[in-house]
């Protein structure tokens, strides 16, 4: 009597294996639907950012989607509207449907577009919904720099006048402005070199090509960890607990006041105060969850929470200091 041949086991076939996925990812969507803890009108939430992936506003959503998302039951995803330095996102969002399915990262880079570009869509056609986080600056330069903190490269600077070389990002960016602001107010008598954006601004710095510059712990601290840069100063009114031993500018004595980086979310004019409640209760939860600050506290993020009538008011006060520091120095869009 022949036995038989084991029946040979096949292989499923690329569609067979992309069906399933796909019933994988709406029986996800399904779950996560059934679990909508806020019964927040919609099931699916785009959080959106000008800037491009890998960035500051990049990594921020993706962590506050995450959290949300958890916290919500709800699917939180991230998209981008890059162009224009916030231009194309501020258009794309005042004509988004008012239904709290679609938010913009907020920094102060889209009011300077604003005041400096004056686009078709400005920041006065959408609305604040609430703000999540600030962002303290760190003022970095080479670990081989003679300077070990901002004085010292201040007291050069007015030692060597027209000498030193202090790189600030774009045009009207916060990091411009702090720099201006403590060259105007040692009367350090700095060059301050705009740059493209932080990525070229650390080029730069690596490079030589300018003594110091002005960036977030998230994008500096592989930098830091490595030995290749080091903190001279932070700006922000309280020393970070990620960098204990890095002064404060106002320590230093080179600024009074200090103009905090926001991380916050911005809505089409329109959405329903029942769905921004919502969405206020929910930032405060992930905010106070222990987990969540292991991680954003890592990235020395400061939790900056704002209710959205707060945050309205918050804005309007920076649209005054904004349109002050570009008369005060002359700063145009070149």
């Amino acid at each position: 009597m022949h036995s038989q041949k084991p029946r040979e086991r096949r292989m499923p076939s690329k569609i067979a294996l992309g069906f399933a996925a796909a019933l994988a990812v709406l029986a996800a969507g399904s779950a996560t639907a059934q679990t909508n803890k806020y019964d927040y009108p919609v099931t699916t939430v785009t959080l959106t950012t000008h800037s491009k992936p890998g960035s500051g506003s990049d990594l921020f959503l993706r962590k506050l989607s995450k959290a949300l998302s958890e916290e919500m039951g709800i699917n939180f995803v991230v998209d981008y509207w890059a162009g224009g330095s916030g231009a194309k996102a501020m258009a794309q969002l005042a004509k988004a449907k008012p239904d709290g399915s679609v938010f913009y990262a907020t920094t102060p880079t889209h009011v300077t577009t604003s005041l400096l570009s004056a686009p078709p869509v400005t920041y006065k056609d959408i609305d604040y919904a609430v703000n999540v986080f600030f962002d303290p600056e760190i003022i970095y330069a080479l670990s081989s720099s003679p300077f070990n903190t901002m004085k010292d490269a201040v007291e050069w600077s007015k030692a060597n006048p027209g000498k030193a070389r202090w790189g600030g990002s774009t045009a009207g960016s916060l990091e411009r402005q702090i720099l201006e602001r403590i060259n105007s107010a040692s009367d350090a008598k700095a060059t301050v070199i705009p740059q493209d954006d932080g990525a070229a601004l650390l080029i730069n710095v690596l490079g030589g090509s300018v003594d110091l510059g002005v960036g977030e712990l998230q994008e500096l601290n592989s930098y830091i960890e490595a030995g290749k840069v080091k903190v001279l100063g932070v700006y922000y009114p309280d020393r970070l607990a990620a960098l204990p031993n890095a002064a404060t500018i106002q320590e230093q004595g080179l600024d009074k006041d200090v103009i905090r980086k926001f991380r916050g979310l911005a809505a089409p004019k329109g959405v329903p105060p029942a769905t921004i409640a919502k969405l206020e209760k929910a930032v405060q939860a992930i905010l106070a969850n222990p987990e969540f600050q292991k991680e954003y506290k890592a990235d020395a993020l400061v939790a900056g929470y704002m209710s959205q009538a707060d945050y309205r008011v918050f804005m309007a006060n920076f649209v005054k200091e904004q349109e002050g520091f570009l008369k005060q120095f002359g700063v145009t869009q070149n």
